[in-house]
């Protein structure tokens, strides 16, 4: 795309460079070079600027200072990130490959798919699902019986949907997640566990992504339901009747236990541990590493296990740092003090 073209396509306008020059591909800041567009959206990479090869950068009127290449274009914009995403979306578009079902697909009699459906080969659709337009379903996933899914659906190879899931419009489940197997349940007697039978099922609202090998497990009774909007990476484990809001975020090799509430805007950073029955407030912050065994009030920020006050466990680590130091200085004391006592 031309500089010019692109900078109407992301609502930006064009200061300084070549407006009519080629943009073929984006990169960052550090790496880009000629025909490439790139983005300037903190003002720590600021240095970086003057010394880049790119030939076009999203940036914001605040960031616009000190010395800018004569050859590189400023694409001034209110949002350099947003802005950058859909250069990114407009100059690396997703391949459009030939949409159809495979002759080496099993669907069953009674399952039901719209329009313009791509299903990969060894996928295979059980009785009475549906699947809604324009969904694609890549090869080897299984998706079970009384299965919904929506429009816009994109489910990656080799993910798993048991029996009774409901998922929504514009939701993203990557390779290898399973949606809907049993919960972790047992009661011991007579010296063996025994199995807590989960006869409920999972709900997916719209427009949610869910990482690669992740689990979410199916209520025991009732349903885990994942809000609209809500994004979960990889490698977590959602446990039964988990009940995560709107907008929630997620992060890798976090695991939440069951019966848990997790409410709108919420953010759980990587390898978080939840307790069962633990309720986080909306747009609290759980930081990386924590372990949550209460609730947590809305909008707080927690870290460490068990998790507290950012605030607090800082200081605490900070003095425990100390504790050396301290030591050194206490038996020194108990040696002066034992001199005076002689």
């Amino acid at each position: 795309m031309l500089i010019k073209d692109l900078a109407q396509h992301c609502d930006a306008n064009v200061h300084g460079g070549d407006a009519s020059a080629f943009i073929n591909s984006a990169a960052d800041i550090m790496s880009a070079h000629a025909h490439q567009v790139t983005v300037l959206s903190d003002a720590k990479y600021k240095k970086y600027l003057k010394d880049t090869q790119a030939s076009a950068c999203f940036i914001s009127e605040a960031l616009i200072d000190g010395d800018i290449p004569d050859n590189l274009a400023l694409l001034v914009c209110k949002d350099p990130e947003i802005s950058f995403l859909n250069a990114v979306k407009a100059l690396h578009p997703e391949p459009v490959l030939k949409r159809q079902v495979s002759e080496h697909a099993v669907l069953a009699d009674t399952s039901t798919l719209g329009y313009d459906i791509h299903v990969g080969p060894f996928a295979t659709v059980g009785q009475h699902s549906s699947i809604g337009d324009s969904s694609t379903i890549e090869a080897g996933v299984r998706i079970g019986n009384h299965v919904s899914i929506g429009k816009h659906c994109h489910i990656h190879p080799n993910a798993v949907i048991y029996d009774h899931s409901l998922i929504g419009n514009n939701v993203i489940i990557h390779a290898g997640a399973v949606i809907g197997a049993d919960g972790f349940g047992y009661k011991f007697r007579d010296n063996q566990h025994v199995k807590v039978p989960h006869v409920g099922h999972v709900e997916i609202a719209d427009n949610v992504e869910i990482g690669a090998n992740t689990c979410i497990d199916r209520g025991a009774l009732g349903a885990t339901k994942i809000g609209a909007g809500s994004k979960i990476d990889n490698l977590v484990q959602l446990g039964h009747n988990n009940i995560v809001g709107r907008n929630v975020i997620i992060c890798g090799q976090s695991g939440i236990s069951g019966s848990c509430t997790i409410e709108d805007g919420a953010i759980l950073a990587g390898s978080t541990g939840v307790a069962d029955h633990v309720k986080i407030g909306s747009r609290a912050v759980v930081m990386a590493r924590s372990g949550i065994s209460a609730d947590v009030d809305p909008g707080a920020q927690v870290f460490g296990s068990p998790a507290k006050d950012r605030k607090v466990a800082w200081r605490e680590l900070a003095a425990l740092a100390k504790l050396p130091e301290l030591l050194q200085k206490f038996k020194a004391l108990e040696a002066r003090i034992a001199k005076l006592e002689e």
